[in-house]
Parts: structure tokens; sequence; C-alpha cells
């Protein structure tokens, strides 16, 4: 049976990891605000690139699409986001199987693929499923750090395109569902969906004044496209975090409670302890009145 100053000894660690977690969900909260709001200031950046491709498409009749020699064996490639860090729930088992269960799925899966792990948990994750990543990149440590993520995942991208003849580009992450939780979700970035590029020119310009250059259209396109290519992957990066922080942020919460009920629990019984301790002191101590009370009326 625990004694009082065992009970007190738990209570005092429970106290403890009660403030851990509070500060972990103040932590996850605060990161939840600033990586949502990291992803609603690249809309209108997102709207500049868009803008750009719509005046560089304009008066282009036909898109030639990359020619692939016969009998090349083409590369499809994936960018997982996951996590540094535990402590928040399934998060990167559900990316990762939702991940290889999209590759083996698509019409363009290839013997060839490999898979690029940003965070370290994700890529632990593919180890143990047998899907060993070709490379993986540490996770921004705040949302200011995101674009050296990013920029190191594209330099990957290059290296495939001008190396492993790389054709298939998928990008996956989760997103923080509109009530909590997340969903796994894709981004197909290669082969480009000209067809939605092509619907940009057929949109009305915003300004009366229509757009022009004076620099090459194929060296505008590419670095339009590049540009492209960093805005998709910067907003896949912050809505990952934040959907990571808001896993986080419902596991610690879940944590919170389980500790206040095994608190509580302690509480009560150190208490009954306590308390049963006091009465069989006092019990004591009247019994020993009432002997030497006893005693005295003998004599």
């Amino acid at each position: 049976m625990d004694s009082t100053e065992r009970l007190r000894r738990r209570i005092e660690v429970l106290g403890d990891l009660q403030s851990i977690v509070k500060t972990m969900k103040a932590l996850s909260a605060v990161s939840i605000r600033q990586y949502r709001g990291s992803v609603l200031a690249l809309t209108d950046y997102y709207r500049t690139v868009e803008l750009g491709l719509h005046g560089v498409l304009r008066n282009v009749d036909y898109f030639h699409p990359p020619v692939y020699e016969s009998g090349q064996q083409h590369l499809l490639a994936a960018v997982v986001f996951g996590s540094d860090y535990g402590l928040c729930g399934r998060f990167n088992e559900d990316v990762t199987s939702y991940a290889l269960e999209q590759i083996k799925a698509t019409t363009e899966y290839s013997p060839r693929s490999q898979i690029l792990a940003v965070g370290s948990r994700v890529k632990s994750h593919l180890e143990s499923l047998g899907h060993a990543a070709d490379a993986d990149v540490p996770l921004a440590a705040s949302a200011a750090q995101i674009a050296n993520t990013v920029q190191q995942v594209l330099v990957k991208i290059d290296h495939w395109r001008s190396e492993a003849n790389l054709r298939y580009l998928y990008v996956f992450y989760n997103r923080m569902g509109q009530k909590g939780g997340y969903q796994p979700m894709s981004i197909k970035l290669l082969p480009m969906d000209l067809h939605r590029f092509r619907g940009l020119t057929q949109a009305p310009w915003p300004s009366r004044r229509l757009p022009t250059f004076t620099i090459d259209r194929q060296q505008l396109l590419t670095a339009l496209v590049r540009q492209y290519f960093f805005v998709r992957i910067f907003r896949a990066c912050a809505e990952s975090q934040a959907s990571e922080h808001a896993s986080r942020l419902v596991a610690m919460q879940s944590a919170e409670k389980h500790l206040d009920e095994r608190k509580e629990e302690l509480t009560t019984r150190f208490h009954r302890l306590r308390q049963d301790a006091i009465t069989n002191e006092m019990l004591d101590i009247v019994s020993g009145f009432e002997a030497i009370t006893a005693d005295q009326a003998l004599f």
C-alpha cells in the first residue's frame, strides 16, 4: 500500500508533468497561428505569380510538352512532409501510408521511384515500411525558416531533373481541418497542368493596361514556374507544420485531462491516508489518556 510520502512525491511529479503539458499546449497554439498566418500571407504572392504566368502565356497558341526518349526509364519522385518530433499521434504514419498508397495507385507508377523525406520522424517510418528515403531535409524550426527548407527541397528537385530524368513529381502533406485534426493531401507538380495555365489566359486582366516584358519569354516562364513551385511547396510545408501542432495540441489536451484525473485520484487517496493517520494518532492519544486515567484510579 502507498504511503503518504510516496503519494506526495507522485502528486508532485504529476504537477510537473501538468506544467510541461500546459507549456506544450501554449507553444502549439502559438505555432498554429504563425504557420497559418504564413499560408494567408502567401496568398497575395501566389496571385502575383499567377498574374505573371497569365502575362507570359498570353497569345501563346501551343505548349510544347517535354520530349522523353523512347526506352528511357523515367523517375517518379515524391516529397513527403512529416515531423521532426513526436507527441503528435499518428501524424507521420498517416501521411506516409497515404503517400505510398497514392504512388502505387497512380497510373504513372514507375519502378524507379524516389522519396524525399522532410522530417526525421517520417523518414524513420518510411524505413520501417521498407521504403528508404533518397534523402531527408530537416523541418523549419519556425515559420520564418520555412523558406530555407523549401530551398533545400527545390535543390533536390533540380538534381532529380538534371541527373535522374524526373518526369513525375508529387508532394504529400497533412492539411489542418476546419474543426481541428488533419487530412492527408497531395499535389501533382510534374507533369505540369498546362490546361490550367491556359485557363489563366482566359480570365480578364485585372487592370486597364495589358502586361508586357522585354526579356526572353522562355527565360521568364522558367523563372515564374520556379516561383510557382516555391509557392506550392512553401504552402504545403506551412500547412503540414500547422496540422502537426494541431495534432500535438489535441494529444496534449488528452494528456492534460488524464493527468488531471490521475492527480485528483491520488490527491483523494493522499487525503484519505492522511486522515486515517491522524485518526489513528488521535485514537492512540485517547487510548493512552484512558490508560493513564485508569492507572491513577487504581491508586
